[in-house]
């Protein structure tokens, strides 16, 4: 990890400033695209609303599945988000500050609940929007990876064993997951 944090320097993580329903409609939105098309259809799903804002889990909820199809989301996804909006208005997903004093093990038992959501969408949302700095997403492909080629391995660790593996970075193993994910991307 040391030699890791030398060659990329200062770690980047930095949160988004959306609330979690905006983080996990936008999570499934990107699930199975690549990110230009899937931010396509965000500017489109946007829009659908008029006032250049991320629509409201009141106007989702209110809105014509057909209506949310036309901004490119297939039915699963439509169906995904409009669930995701009556946990929202429900409290299941809740508010920044209602998410801040419950753990991370109760917001990922919470919300896997939620049609479409799954514990690496929930882990992405309590790395990157609520800026927990103690997640290791042992299922992301891109940290096993850079596991593997960080550590000089042949094959990348099973999800069991990077959880042990990253014991020894907590409290920050969202910082060494924003290491790995670097290592991952070097040639």
């Amino acid at each position: 990890m040391r030699r890791l944090i030398r060659r990329h320097g200062r770690c980047g993580l930095a949160c988004r400033n959306w609330s979690p329903y905006e983080a996990l409609t936008r999570a499934v939105a990107h699930q199975q695209l690549n990110g230009r098309a899937a931010q396509t259809i965000l500017t489109r799903f946007v829009a659908l609303f008029g006032n250049g804002r991320f629509p409201t889990p009141a106007a989702v909820v209110a809105t014509h599945p057909a209506r949310l199809r036309r901004a490119g989301f297939s039915r699963a996804k439509v169906r995904a988000i409009k669930d995701i909006a009556r946990h929202a208005l429900a409290g299941t997903v809740p508010t920044r500050r209602a998410a801040a004093p419950l753990g991370d093990a109760a917001l990922i038992e919470r919300l896997v609940a939620i049609r479409g959501v799954g514990r690496w969408t929930v882990e992405m949302l309590l790395i990157f929007t609520l800026g927990r700095l103690d997640v290791l997403p042992v299922d992301d492909f891109g940290v096993r990876e850079g596991y593997r080629k960080a550590y000089g391995k042949r094959v990348r660790p099973t999800p069991k064993a990077l959880g042990k593996l990253g014991e020894p970075w907590k409290p920050y193993r969202s910082v060494a997951a924003w290491y790995l994910w670097r290592a991952a991307s070097d040639r």
